[in-house]
């Protein structure tokens, strides 16, 4: 049938098809997870108190899941992350202090990587098409601009931490990135503050039996942070070498 043609049947009545429901099934659960988890108050266990407070408790739920633990410490963290539920440097704490510094920021990476994925994918299959037709036109060069270096872009935002986590989740499924490179830029980019937290979080014990509370800006310090806008610098050499080139073209 010709799609120029009127609607007929159930359209025609005003009835919303299937399809359009099911598409917005994925973002309505994020919501309604998101909206629950306010309501509910349960942040106040995403607390350093909270965790030193469950701290027996979580060791001996560790030791009886055995090796189906880090299934399940996956599994919880990535299922937070794709609801964009605040988790990220309490948690990555929480696998150290229960896996060792490299297990941990392991896990914690793998699990933030999933549950970013998962966000980003509801995000451009269920907004993107809708959130490019609203953009304005400011928005529309800055897309121009991610689509060329998108994986260099998306590298200097994973490696400082200047916006807001779940932000960075969405503004590439927004700037249509593939989901292949977003995966792998975001397992690099978010490697080395999983492990910093991490190795934090194994030594918790010692911190927790000192009354002392665990200095989670340690990632804004210079010996951390400098080698950080470092790496993020050289993510840029191939932008700025593009732009230079492109500005050589034009002077000819």
């Amino acid at each position: 049938m010709d799609s120029g043609m009127r609607p007929t049947g159930t359209h025609a009545r005003g009835k919303v098809p299937k399809r359009s429901l099911v598409r917005w099934l994925p973002p309505a659960l994020v919501v309604a997870a998101l909206s629950a988890f306010f309501a509910l108050g349960l942040g106040r266990y995403l607390t350093f108190q909270s965790l030193a407070g469950h701290r027996e408790w979580l060791l001996q739920w560790v030791q009886r899941l055995g090796v189906l633990a880090p299934l399940a410490f996956i599994s919880i963290y990535a299922a937070a992350v794709a609801v964009s539920i605040p988790v990220g440097i309490i948690v990555t704490l929480a696998g150290g202090f229960l896996f060792g510094t490299w297990l941990g920021g392991l896990y914690s990476l793998i699990a933030a990587t999933l549950g970013s994925a998962a966000i980003f994918l509801i995000a451009s299959t269920s907004l993107g098409d809708l959130l490019r037709q609203r953009a304005l036109p400011s928005l529309r060069k800055v897309e121009a601009g991610f689509q060329e270096n998108a994986a260099s872009y998306l590298l200097v935002l994973r490696l400082v931490p200047i916006f807001p986590f779940w932000l960075v989740n969405l503004l590439p499924a927004f700037f249509g990135m593939r989901l292949r490179t977003f995966v792998a830029v975001s397992f690099i980019g978010m490697a080395p503050a999983s492990f910093v937290y991490s190795s934090l979080g194994a030594g918790l014990g010692s911190i927790i039996d000192a009354g002392q509370a665990p200095d989670l800006q340690i990632i804004l310090r210079w010996t951390v942070l400098g080698p950080l806008i470092a790496l993020s610098a050289l993510a840029l050499v191939p932008v700025i070498y593009k732009r230079h080139k492109a500005r050589q073209r034009d002077a000819r």
